[in-house]
């Protein structure tokens, strides 16, 4: 595995609490496209949780990680997609499950009106790099 380099504060840039402002890597590219918060069979876990929806959609996407030869170690970007930013420390609780505040990857966070789905607060994107 080729160790994405993490720049957590660039000169010149206010450093940030919840991610790194600069992941580089070199390798393959693994792109994993927005997960929500349904289970095997497609139906939805923590209907009006975020806690249960953010744990479900890191495990959707450490499922999805696994199966293009990736982990979380591996992680170099997330991008957040939420209906409310109240739901973002649920989301970091989960996050925190699988990614050690000192290997936090870049990050984005958007505020959206809505998701496919009333029922849904959440949708979280990965990109990751592989050693090729």
């Amino acid at each position: 595995m080729i160790e994405p380099t993490r720049i957590p504060a660039p000169e010149g840039v206010a450093p940030a609490a919840q991610y790194s402002h600069v992941v580089t890597g070199t390798g393959r590219l693994v792109a994993v496209s927005g997960q929500l918060p349904l289970d095997e069979g497609g139906g939805i876990v923590g209907e009006g949780d975020p806690g249960a929806q953010a744990r479900q959609v890191f495990e959707n996407l450490r499922r999805c990680l696994t199966a293009a030869g990736a982990g979380f170690d591996d992680v170099i970007k997330l991008t957040y997609f939420v209906t409310d930013m109240a739901h973002m420390p649920a989301i970091r609780a989960a996050r925190a499950e699988h990614i050690p505040d000192d290997r936090l990857p870049a990050a984005s966070a958007v505020q959206v009106a809505a998701l496919v789905r009333p029922e849904f607060l959440m949708e979280i994107e990965a990109l990751a790099v592989v050693s090729a």
